[in-house]
């Protein structure tokens, strides 16, 4: 439950249009909920401004339905990361409202909708090659179910960088660019030397023996000399999506 349900709930109350009853109903598993396999916490997007996220890739498709169908009871945006085709079958068999992202890899549910008023602008998704591509997919779709515009920029790296300065407008007006790039990932430093908005570098495991499985792309990001560039962890397209809709919030 976020912010912005629980105000409405509280308002309803005042107006009398909802029952104490009917609120307590709500509010009954609030701020978390046990289950036999987890404990939902249905209060950390009040408290954070995030909601919880299932991370699928060691989930049974039987738990993450338990899961799920915990989450969507309350208001509020569902992702779940890191889920194969296999197991979204089956979860979506149980749960047909759910979409599933293939190329992300995640489930997603009630994303927000876009407010205007409470993001300082547009957020920009770039990958080196279309190999990042499912990298860059899983920050572009976790940003925009967080309720932020998003422009994907993908197959730009500097193998060819004419292919990056044709899209200078756009990175010019972003808020905050997000840049996935393997090998040795050279990306975000050129990026962070063309704009003045936040860079947040990711990693991905693209790459041949030497790049040892994104290290060598994490830390070439690491000691980027361009200012402004930030770096999650390899294939970490979650938490770059996150950290990018947290920068470009208002409040």
């Amino acid at each position: 439950m976020d912010q912005r349900h629980l105000e409405e709930l509280l308002l309803a109350i005042q107006a009398g249009t909802v029952a104490i009853s009917e609120a307590m109903e709500t509010l009954k598993h609030f701020p978390s909920e046990f289950l036999p396999d987890a404990c939902i916490d249905h209060h950390r997007e009040l408290r954070t401004g995030l909601p919880e996220v299932i991370f699928g890739e060691s989930k049974t498709a039987e738990q993450i339905i338990t899961i799920a169908r915990a989450m969507l009871s309350k208001p509020g945006t569902l992702l779940a990361t890191r889920i194969d085709q296999h197991k979204a079958k089956i979860i979506k068999d149980a749960l047909p409202a759910i979409t599933y992202h293939s190329q992300a890899r995640m489930l997603s549910c009630n994303g927000a909708t876009v407010d205007k008023d409470t993001v300082r602008g547009n957020i920009v998704v770039m990958c080196a090659g279309t190999s990042d591509i499912p990298v860059a997919e899983e920050a572009r779709i976790t940003a925009h179910c967080l309720g932020h515009p998003v422009t994907p920029l993908y197959d730009v790296g500097v193998a060819g960088l004419h292919r990056l300065l044709n899209k200078q407008s756009i990175l010019t007006s972003a808020s905050v660019i997000v840049v996935a790039a393997g090998m040795e990932g050279a990306l975000p430093s050129v990026v962070g030397g063309l704009v003045s908005c936040p860079v947040i570098g990711v990693p991905t495991s693209i790459g041949y023996g030497a790049g040892t499985g994104g290290f060598a792309a994490l830390l070439g990001m690491l000691n980027s000399c361009a200012p402004g560039v930030a770096v999650v962890n390899i294939d970490n397209g979650f938490g770059a999506g996150c950290m990018a809709a947290i920068i470009n919030k208002t409040s």
